[in-house]
């Protein structure tokens, strides 16, 4: 069957680091754009960072620009979201989706997501 299994959540310090994986199976996904997309209580969904299907493109919100990293394994299926520099207001549950499209339309319209894991919580207090 169909999953994208997010991981590496958890709690951290500000100025801290995660790094989160995003494992995925049941369809080629070395066909799909892979993004990371996070909502926090009270607040809409946000793109925070994707990477083309091949690993040639990348997009990054402007709010984590300089402190995250988005790479992928397509050996491994696995997409990760390396987490530099963590802040407070970086707290939110953080969902990974596969879709066909540019890691632009991906990133700043979630709708092109196709596939959805179920998320993992990052928190970010002292």
């Amino acid at each position: 069957q169909l999953q994208l299994v997010e991981s590496g959540g958890g709690l951290v310090q500000p100025g801290g680091s995660l790094r989160l994986s995003c494992a995925a199976s049941g369809f080629s996904f070395d066909d799909y754009a892979i993004g990371w997309f996070r909502q926090a209580p009270g607040k809409e969904r946000e793109g925070v960072s994707c990477i083309s299907s091949r690993g040639y493109n990348t997009h990054y919100a402007d709010f984590v620009k300089g402190r995250f990293t988005i790479t992928r394994d397509n050996g491994k299926s696995t997409v990760y979201l390396q987490m530099n520099s963590l802040q407070p207001e970086d707290t939110a549950v953080y969902t990974c989706a596969a879709g066909r499209a540019t890691v632009q339309a991906l990133c700043t319209t979630w709708r092109h997501g196709d596939y959805w894991g179920q998320g993992t919580q990052v928190t970010v207090s002292s």
